[in-house]
């Protein structure tokens, strides 16, 4: 269980350790770094979705053809 913080505030992020000293967390400061956040966001999100199923391109266009998406 996170015990203190570490603050970096002029970095904009702060860790959070454990009471061993140990990182066990970081805050972001979304305004210094919302970009790093989106890409972190997009790479937990591919993970996420990494075992779904495939679609090819003709079918994907097929069902976006259907539901009036595509042309």
């Amino acid at each position: 269980m996170p015990t203190s913080v570490k603050r970096r505030a002029k970095r904009g992020y702060r860790f959070i350790v454990d009471e061993n000293g140990k990182p066990s967390a970081v805050v972001l400061d979304l305004k210094k770094h919302g970009r790093l956040w989106e890409d972190f966001q997009d790479i937990l999100v591919s993970r996420e979705r990494r075992m779904d199923p495939r679609l090819s391109l003709s079918e994907m266009e097929s069902r976006l053809r259907k539901a009036g998406k595509l042309k």
